[in-house]
């Protein structure tokens, strides 16, 4: 086996688990779920099936990945935040052929205790707040916080909070990387 599974986790049947990945007490990654190399799944984590995860993503303790959610690599899941893949569940009726797809581009940040509506796109390199409720698609860099979420800034590549100067460009107080802000949409320069 080229991946480490604490030995009260469950893997069911299908699965692909890259080398170097590590799933952690309690966990559960359900049928034909992907993960890349190098992910860290951490206690207490569901995996629902058909699940991808990229290379690299770390999920920390407490979280839902459900059914629909694709994770490209270098993704943060902060603990306990959730996704959701029914727009509008009712305990009587069966949507399951309804769910509806969630996806996080490369090197997105979900803050703790976020919660991500499903039928989303967070845009590569964006930094969601703690505690916040994604209801819309999210920019690429793009800071949000709050319930509903909003837009309060932008963020670099490092998570720092970019600041633009009168001709639309930022630099990264940590990398020293440029980035331009025109027309709302924010690009590496």
């Amino acid at each position: 086996m080229e991946y480490f599974a604490h030995e009260t986790a469950v893997i069911d049947e299908g699965c692909k688990i890259g080398r170097g990945t590590k799933i952690w007490h309690f966990s559960h990654i359900m049928k034909n779920c992907e993960i890349g190399e190098n992910c860290n799944i951490g206690q207490n984590v569901v995996v629902s099936p058909d699940v991808v995860l990229g290379r690299n993503v770390k999920v920390q303790n407490n979280v839902s990945i459900y059914t629909g959610v694709i994770c490209e690599d270098d993704v943060f899941l902060g603990p306990s935040m959730v996704f959701t893949n029914i727009t509008n569940p009712r305990s009587a009726i069966i949507r399951k052929d309804r769910y509806e797809k969630t996806l996080v581009r490369k090197g997105a940040t979900i803050g703790a205790n976020s919660t991500i509506v499903c039928g989303n796109e967070i845009g590569k390199f964006a930094f969601i707040g703690a505690g916040a409720v994604v209801t819309r698609a999210v920019e690429d860099y793009a800071l949000l916080v709050g319930n509903p979420a909003r837009r309060i800034g932008w963020m670099s590549e490092y998570g720092h909070r970019l600041h633009f100067d009168a001709e639309g460009v930022a630099a990264c107080p940590e990398s020293g990387e440029k980035y331009i802000l025109i027309d709302g949409k924010v690009k590496k320069a």
